[in-house]
């Protein structure tokens, strides 16, 4: 169908990609599809990577089961609670997160809140954790945003650029060419994710990377929240770029700040799971260790002496 189509002129491309596909009467949406690949690749990278953050896998596991619903409940309230008008008249809608309506911002600070509460009962170190969780936080953001394209949404204002995109506009009732902004995004959170990647192998402090995720993705959030058409608006405000605004600034200021102390090496998690494991290691090995066998002299070698 028409009104499905998707241009992008600039890159000579016509898409027509589906929602998602039926089983039978079941209706799966690649919306959620595309999200539950984010966290899987997400987790994939932790695992990959825990040693180096001095974790273990039941820490990731166990962390992902936290997290996971923390993030997906408080992505679909914040959304529904600056939207409450698309579901007065149907509140039972707010469960069909596959027809889209997750905002990003509400799953970061569920995230947050997930990890805090699950360092807390497990004695995880917190800013640690952090590090690991923001790191997978930009590949599930990178990844998660196509959802919004197979949805059609998350577009921005009109435009004439390169990088246009031309699809339907159910509210104008008009084909009209928009700011990809999904893409924008996806984008500068890959970029995001290469950055911080390779700065996390030479982090001074436990919680730098955290706080790098929320200086980048505030940044770029910020920009790219105002080409947006469907923002969320508290009053005159848009929610999402004042929140990534200030939360930029914060953590710029921290990052700032924390460039000027000192930090011992030693403070890090992996350095002191490192020197226990080695302390460990230590009395194994003295036990170990044989006595010299001493050399047994035959009596014929006694006699020829």
């Amino acid at each position: 169908m028409t009104n499905y189509i998707i241009e992008f002129p600039g890159l000579g491309l016509t898409l027509n990609p589906p929602a998602g596909f039926s089983i039978g009467s079941f209706e799966v949406r690649f919306y959620g599809i595309i999200i539950a690949l984010g966290l899987v690749l997400a987790a994939v990278y932790a695992l990959k990577r825990k040693d180096q953050f001095g974790f273990c896998e039941d820490d990731i596991l166990d962390g992902i089961l936290w997290i996971a619903p923390f993030a997906i409940v408080c992505a679909r309230l914040y959304y529904c609670a600056f939207s409450w008008e698309e579901y007065a008249a149907n509140p039972i809608s707010v469960l069909y997160i596959w027809n889209g309506g997750l905002a990003i911002y509400g799953g970061v600070l569920g995230a947050a809140l997930g990890v805090i509460v699950f360092c807390r009962i497990k004695k995880v170190k917190l800013g640690t954790f952090l590090d690991l969780v923001a790191l997978g936080f930009l590949i599930g953001q990178s990844i998660g945003r196509w959802g919004n394209f197979f949805n059609r949404e998350a577009f921005g204002a009109a435009t004439d650029s390169f990088l246009r995109m031309g699809l339907y506009n159910k509210y104008t009732g008009q084909y009209e060419f928009y700011h990809p902004t999904f893409l924008y995004e996806s984008l500068w959170n890959a970029a995001g994710f290469v950055l911080l990647h390779f700065l996390s192998k030479k982090r001074r402090y436990d919680g730098q990377i955290a706080l790098g995720y929320v200086a980048w993705y505030g940044l770029g959030r910020a920009l790219i929240e105002g080409l947006r058409m469907d923002s969320l608006y508290w009053g005159p405000f848009r929610v999402s770029q004042v929140l990534a605004a200030v939360s930029c600034v914060a953590a710029v200021s921290v990052l700032l700040y924390q460039s000027f102390r000192t930090h011992d090496p030693k403070n890090l998690l992996v350095n002191q799971v490192a020197e226990k494991e080695a302390a460990k290691a230590e009395p194994a090995e003295a036990e170990t260790v044989e006595e010299e066998p001493v050399e047994e002299v035959t009596v014929e070698a006694a006699e020829e002496e």
